[in-house]
């Protein structure tokens, strides 16, 4: 009768040791079933399941090849109940639990750990994207992300991703939960709203500002929050209040954009990586223009601002980019270009962001208001833009392989 034999050997890592184990487990005629290796800080951890037909000296043949490798080797029976509860286990839905922050606290870790065992899941495997932190203490560069995957039976993902966000809030740390698949790393097509999301600004209010009308615009969006006004009327209301405004000072506020942290370094990452990027904007293509010039955005939809002879007459063209449109936009581009909705991405800040980001696979609130991020599947609040590459499952040292002075 078959034996299944779990073998672990652990050491400090040295070439050849693999070799060493297998030709010791070839000598006792011991099938493979199933393997994962992994070094971590210098130290090798091998676990082999293996099948053994008939009796064989394996213990003595492992822990003399251990002595040889400078493993610690040790050889246990696996029941038929244990095997059959592991491959269940192996068989259950994997969840990508991803920590990111400037630094990570150690405490994290113990709130992670008593969180994910309340709703019966197991820490399968953690592994850090970013790279190491510097000799000299300071932050790394583009902050700390741990990744940890998940097993167990169904869980409540919208309970868990609320606690999840509440003991973020509380570290300091992001704290982003997504479902594993095959679209996890093959995923083709970002879509960005542009103001306080590409940009540190509200374009409108820049405007305003420039022409003497903040506080009337302001008011507007106050009766808007509130509920008096919905994006339509709101929005052509505060555009009425810009009639008049010369069109060189468009050109003045787009030369001086702000860009948010870690869009540049976002872009041309993504770019070389050959995803489609978008600007779906409640804002105006006079700005998105400015943007797909500078960064390389593929296409734009946002407002067309009627101006004539030079001024700006308060009115804009139809169709307007508002929440349902955005959300209609991503849909019919993914589907022009072949596309399944999971291997879309949204990232955006706003409550008119929150379609676009319920119809995307991976939808990012980003810098947003508690009540959107508590809304959006993922959000993004401690580090740059760029960090939209460690949800997509990215590390550091894969996106640094792409540096034209690495090749």
């Amino acid at each position: 009768m078959t034996r299944r034999i779990l073998i672990r050997a652990t050491g400090t890592a040295r070439p050849g040791q693999l070799a060493g184990l297998g030709r010791a487990l070839a000598r006792c005629g011991a099938r493979l079933l199933d393997i994962n290796q992994s070094v971590t800080f210098g130290i090798v951890s091998l676990e082999a399941l293996v099948g053994l037909d008939e009796d064989a000296a394996l213990e003595a043949t492992l822990n003399e090849a251990g002595d040889e490798l400078g493993l610690d080797v040790q050889a246990v029976q696996v029941s038929a109940d244990d095997y059959q509860h592991w491959t269940v286990q192996a068989g259950q839905p994997r969840l990508i639990l991803t920590l990111l922050a400037p630094r990570l606290p150690a405490g994290i870790l113990a709130e992670v750990g008593a969180l994910t065992a309340e709703h019966g899941l197991t820490v399968e495997l953690i592994h850090r994207l970013s790279g190491r932190e510097p000799l000299d203490g300071e932050a790394p560069e583009y902050g700390a992300c741990v990744e940890c995957w998940l097993r167990g039976e169904e869980v409540d993902l919208e309970a868990l991703r609320e606690k999840a966000l509440a003991l973020g809030a509380m570290h300091g740390v992001d704290i982003a939960i997504q479902e594993d698949s095959i679209w996890r790393r093959h995923r083709r097509l970002v879509c960005f709203d542009m103001d306080s999301t590409l940009i540190q600004a509200e374009v409108i209010d820049e405007l305003a500002r420039r022409h003497g009308v903040y506080d009337e615009v302001a008011a507007v969006t106050e009766r808007a929050m509130r509920g008096e006004l919905d994006f339509q009327q709101s929005f052509r209301e505060r555009m009425s209040k810009l009639k008049g405004l010369d069109e060189s000072v468009l050109n003045e506020i787009a030369e001086s954009l702000p860009l948010m942290d870690g869009v540049e370094r976002l872009m041309k990452h993504l770019k070389r990586l050959g995803y489609r990027t978008v600007i779906l904007s409640g804002g105006f293509t006079y700005f998105a223009r400015h943007l797909q010039k500078h960064l390389g955005f593929d296409e734009i939809h946002a407002n067309e601002l009627v101006i004539e002879n030079g001024k700006v007459t308060g009115d804009v063209r139809e169709p307007i980019v508002d929440a349902d449109r955005k959300a209609a936009l991503l849909q019919e581009i993914a589907e022009r270009e072949g596309l399944c909705l999971e291997q879309t991405i949204a990232v955006g800040d706003g409550a008119n962001d929150l379609k676009m980001l319920a119809t995307a696979g991976l939808g990012i609130a980003y810098r947003a208001k508690p009540l959107v991020r508590s809304r959006a599947r993922q959000s993004i609040s401690t580090l740059g833009l760029d960090a939209v590459l460690y949800l997509i499952g990215y590390r550091q040292g894969d996106l640094e392989a792409l540096e034209p002075s690495s090749k």
